[in-house]
């Protein structure tokens, strides 16, 4: 089955991460290619990462790696292979300006930077209804 993006099919993107609820923060593939992905996420009251109605910075991370999970997993998706199991290796660096509440709206660009070995090293621009709310830089690996 093909897919034209952008896709918000919950269980095809749950298809491309390792994570399983409760512990998904991605909702939606808006944008791919080689070098980038744009994914999309709204925050659920129930989400684990939220407290008194903010998404904590421990969310907006996990949020940015199953981005950058999210674009592993569909360049195998395209290779017609199963979406490998990852982590993230390092977080060079994590800036976040404000908080994001329940209802928010997320998208993040994922830059992939260099990629060798299944190592990878990604810049990671998340934003709420067009401005920037977190930046982060960080290397993940897949086993």
């Amino acid at each position: 089955m093909e897919h034209q993006l952008p896709t918000s099919d919950q269980n095809f993107v749950e298809s491309l991460i390792p994570q399983r609820f409760p512990f998904v923060m991605v909702h939606e593939i808006m944008e791919y290619n080689e070098e980038n992905l744009i994914s999309g996420f709204e925050i659920k009251e129930d989400n684990i990462f939220v407290q008194e109605a903010i998404f904590q910075a421990s969310g907006l991370i996990e949020h940015q790696a199953q981005s950058v999970a999210l674009h592993t997993g569909y360049k195998y998706y395209l290779l017609g292979k199963d979406a490998p199991t990852g982590y993230i290796g390092a977080i060079k660096s994590f800036e976040a300006e404000t908080l994001p509440e329940t209802g928010d709206r997320l998208t993040s660009e994922v830059t992939i930077l260099n990629e060798v070995m299944g190592v990878t090293l990604v810049d990671v621009v998340t934003k709420l209804n067009g401005t920037i709310i977190a930046k982060s830089q960080m290397k993940t690996a897949v086993k």
